[in-house]
């Protein structure tokens, strides 16, 4: 490499780490030598290098909505045994794994037992949200309730309600499980009226859509908050015993067995 060369690479990268491009910075010569060798004109050198930057760009952007969404676990559709759920639709699944219904702002409602895979469609949907570069946040309905009472109390729920209307994508998991109250319960619906028609939703329940008022109270106010999230909706049923207690079955049968035979 000439003298003239080195400047010319000194002052590229001086340049590139002031525009902030890190992946064109660590990448320019050696793509630079590759065209080289390939004798591809400056053009070309120039694509290569910005799709290299964009790429990682678009990577670090959708880890960062990754972390901002904070799921509890990492699932995927892959890893999802439909042969296990044999009620839930898995064309529509794949479908709404493409994310439109997010650009419709339709909402998807989980209907089933515990512990029958409810929680992992819905992380799996928010992940490849993520990936499409939508904004999505998970919260466990207890969660978000007791998040929304403290800010009330500290005068900061505006600031709360403004961060969740920026999203595409609002996950409520486990609604159901603990009853809300009178107050809880209003701000849950305060949040849901914000979001229709505005961004999409999705709830996961244990509980059928008439024994809702079981945890929001009111009658009145349950028929508005179904009203609300059924409107240009999926619904999706899972059925069956709970993944978890078959497992612990399992576990008991195999320990059983063992005996059995150690027995004999």
């Amino acid at each position: 490499m000439t003298k003239k060369e080195t400047k010319s690479v000194v002052l590229l990268q001086h340049h590139l780490k002031s525009l902030k491009l890190p992946t064109m910075l660590s990448e320019c010569e050696k793509v630079a030598g590759r065209c080289a060798t390939d004798n591809v004109d400056h053009l070309s050198y120039l694509l290569q290098l910005c799709e290299l930057e964009l790429i990682e760009r678009e990577r670090r952007a959708a880890e960062r909505r990754l972390k901002a969404a904070k799921f509890p676990t990492h699932k995927t559709l892959d890893e999802f045994d439909f042969k296990a759920q044999p009620s839930i639709n898995k064309v529509l699944v794949a479908e709404l794994m493409r994310g439109e219904y997010i650009d419709k702002r339709e909402n998807i409602l989980l209907v089933g037992n515990s512990g029958t895979g409810k929680t992992h469609l819905t992380t799996a949907l928010g992940i490849a949200a993520c990936g499409q570069g939508k904004k999505v946040r998970f919260f466990q309905v207890t969660e978000l309730i007791t998040q929304l009472m403290e800010a009330r109390e500290d005068r900061d729920l505006s600031r709360l309600k403004n961060q969740l209307s920026k999203l595409d994508l609002l996950i409520l998991d486990e609604l159901g499980y603990v009853p809300a109250s009178k107050l809880g319960s209003e701000l849950l619906f305060d949040v849901i009226s914000t979001a229709y028609e505005r961004l999409s939703v999705i709830v996961t329940t244990n509980l059928p859509f008439e024994n809702w008022t079981e945890v929001l109270g009111s009658e009145r106010l349950t028929g508005a908050t179904l009203d609300r999230l059924t409107h240009r909706c999926h619904i999706l049923e899972t059925a069956g015993e709970s993944y978890r207690l078959q497992d612990a079955k399992r576990r008991r049968t195999k320990r059983s067995s063992g005996k059995t035979d150690s027995s004999k």
